[in-house]
């Protein structure tokens, strides 16, 4: 009996197991499921990853009245089209690294396209400052736009009726030099451009380098120059001669004419000659060349009302002379005056002309 007894028990058991093993399992656990985190970029992030380039830059905006939109820069490149703003009754008065410098509108560190970009972490942040419309007139600026032509390393200068034309190198290594050292700015074109309607400010010492013809001594002997001072320039190219890239960041090419450097049928050159649609068929294939127009020089600067229609007509705004003066207010962007520098004039003629 003890041991059927004993059996059944051990039946019962088993049954019971059996039955435990085989019942429906409880509710699982539910299962967290992870969510993927959207990051919501800043307009300026957003540049920067759609460019998808280590050397883009995404360049913001701020101060008072500042409402621009972040813009796409390139580091080892100079800041190219940065805005200027408008506001009614004030004078945009530049771009600030700090709020700090932007509110004393220090000229030495205001930023501008004669400037590389540098950014932390693929972003920089500019600000802005104003003038008022009579602080603008007070500061009584008049901008000298320096020409130059050829370049020698003589000291002695070369020979022939051209021998003026002929910068001494180590003449135009002292003038860039001082330009460099003692706190000129250097505006863009775009920058002249409004302030001479008046819309922006620019610092008494202010100055604008240029070189007609691009000639082959502006390519060996003074570009180097003006890269190792870091100093914007302009090189007015005759695109029918060469279109050569820029030998420096710090060089802008601009149009001295496609095929205008030569003389008419009266003489003087084809810019006094032709009609205004010849002169703007010639200057469009210059700016489609160079890939801009904005501003062209006269070739011997030659230039008449026809020659100012044909200018516009193909899209250029402002137009460089040889006639001798400085840029202020209200000048006529078709016809900017110049500082012109020719052989012998040393760093003396140049600070009796520009400070």
């Amino acid at each position: 009996m003890i041991g059927i007894s004993a059996a059944v028990v051990l039946l019962g058991a088993g049954a019971a197991g059996f039955a435990w093993m085989n019942r429906a399992p409880a509710d699982p656990m539910p299962r967290i499921v992870a969510q993927p985190f959207e990051r919501v970029l800043t307009p300026a992030q957003q540049l920067v990853f759609d460019a998808d380039d280590p050397r883009a830059c995404a360049a913001s905006f701020s101060g008072d009245g500042i409402t621009e939109q972040p813009m796409l820069q390139w580091q080892n490149a100079l800041y190219q089209g940065l805005p200027i703003p408008a506001r009614d009754g004030l004078v945009f008065a530049g771009w600030y690294p700090t709020a700090e410098s932007a509110a004393a509108a220090d000229p030495a560190v205001r930023v501008n396209g004669a400037d590389p970009v540098v950014c932390v972490d693929q972003q920089v942040e500019l600000f802005g400052a104003w003038k008022t419309p009579d602080e603008n007139l007070a500061e009584g600026t008049e901008v000298p736009i320096l020409m130059y032509h050829q370049f020698t390393a003589n000291p002695d200068g070369e020979k022939g009726w051209l021998r003026g034309n002929y910068a001494y190198i180590g003449d135009f290594e002292a003038q860039m030099e001082h330009i460099a050292t003692t706190g000129f700015y250097l505006p863009t074109w775009d920058e002249l451009s409004a302030f001479i309607d008046g819309r922006l400010f620019l610092p008494a010492r202010s100055v604008i380098i240029t070189d007609d013809d691009a000639d082959q001594t502006w390519f060996d002997l003074a570009a180097p120059v003006v890269e190792k001072h870091k100093l914007l320039a302009t090189s007015f190219m005759i695109t029918a001669y060469r279109q050569d890239p820029p030998p420096s960041i710090f060089v802008l090419r601009r149009s001295h004419t496609h095929d205008m450097h030569q003389a008419g049928d009266n003489g003087k050159g084809r810019m006094v000659n032709w009609t205004a649609e010849q002169i703007a068929e010639d200057l469009n294939q210059s700016g489609d060349a160079l890939g801009v127009r904005e501003v062209m020089a006269y070739p011997f600067g030659h230039f008449n009302d026809i020659a100012k229609q044909g200018v516009a007509l193909a899209g250029f705004e402002m137009a460089r002379t040889i006639e001798p003066g400085y840029v202020g207010i209200g000048a006529d962007k078709l016809a900017l005056p110049v500082v012109r520098i020719d052989y012998g004039m040393g760093l003396d003629a140049l600070i009796s002309r520009i400070g």
